[in-house]
């Protein structure tokens, strides 16, 4: 299996792992305040990635990186989670879900900022026209709208993109595990101590589903998905394997509509079709 081919099996196994992210969050937030949601997060998975970077005995991250690792946490770590919690307590998971499909252009415009990257002009027609499928399936689905939450969703993507190509950038030099590692070691103090200060009085009416949420967007969308998503990103390259986020809204909806009632129609399959029509137009053109 060459180099490429690997990068989007890993790629698309993140993808896989992120669509729960949304719908784990919704569920959570039911009953967690996003604010502990989202340092609490960060700090179960940075006390995780510390042992296992003990426990491999990675070497620290030069000086020269901590720009870098800073820029990471603040997209993924931080940035991201917190808005899209914040942005939940607005709109439903599937209209939040459907802002995931401007993700990959985000991404691949910062690759090119920061990564270096130069898709040829036929890339950029299929990532548009990708995220213009899905935007306009939304708009076709008539989602009622919140102006807070769609603001807050836009916001969440500006900040994950970044963080997505920061982090497949240095993922080339330290790994794709070890840099999600090291940015969750590098904001846990801050988590342990926000999560310390937002402590809920009790937990006597978080139910199960809100707890199972919590443990999916600790161990699941903040260090497994991750492993496997800049590891894809560094092999396959940002602007071309981060087109899979294409796909992501489609994941997300199934799971939502398996796990909160909500209805998955023919519409959905059509366009998930041409959204990977549009993903093999944009690896294609990629390089």
């Amino acid at each position: 299996m060459d180099k490429a081919t690997s990068g989007w099996i890993s790629g698309l196994l993140g993808v896989i792992i992120f669509s729960g992210s949304l719908p784990a969050t919704r569920v959570a937030v039911m009953d967690f305040d996003p604010i502990f949601l989202t340092v609490a997060r960060a700090a179960i998975a940075g006390v995780l990635a510390l042992l296992l970077l003990a426990i491999f005995r990675e070497k620290r991250p030069q000086t020269s990186d901590l720009l870098s690792l800073i820029i990471v946490a603040f997209g993924v770590v931080v940035g991201f989670p917190l808005l899209t919690a914040l942005a939940l307590q607005h709109v439903s998971s599937a209209h939040s879900i459907v802002f995931i499909g401007m993700l990959p252009l985000a991404t691949a415009l910062f690759g090119v900022l920061r990564g270096g990257e130069r898709p040829r002009a036929a890339f950029w027609v299929f990532s548009c026209l990708g995220s213009a499928l899905v935007a306009g399936f939304a708009l076709f689905q008539g989602v009622a709208a919140s102006s807070t939450g769609d603001l807050l969703m836009l916001a969440a993507i500006l900040v994950c993109g970044l963080g997505y190509a920061e982090g497949a950038a240095l993922s080339r030099k330290l790994g794709g595990w070890q840099v999600i590692s090291w940015a969750l070691v590098l904001s846990l103090p801050l988590m342990m101590l926000l999560t310390a200060f937002t402590w809920p009085a009790s937990f006597a009416a978080v139910k199960e589903p809100a707890w199972i949420g919590l443990a999916y967007v600790s161990l699941f969308s903040m260090l497994i998905g991750f492993v496997f998503w800049y590891r894809g990103l560094a092999l396959g390259g940002i602007a071309a394997v981060g087109q899979l986020q294409l796909l992501q809204p489609f994941f997300g909806l199934t799971l939502a509509a398996t796990l909160l009632g909500e209805q998955v129609n023919s519409l959905m399959v059509l366009v998930t079709v041409a959204v990977v029509a549009c993903v093999a137009g944009a690896k294609k053109y990629a390089s």
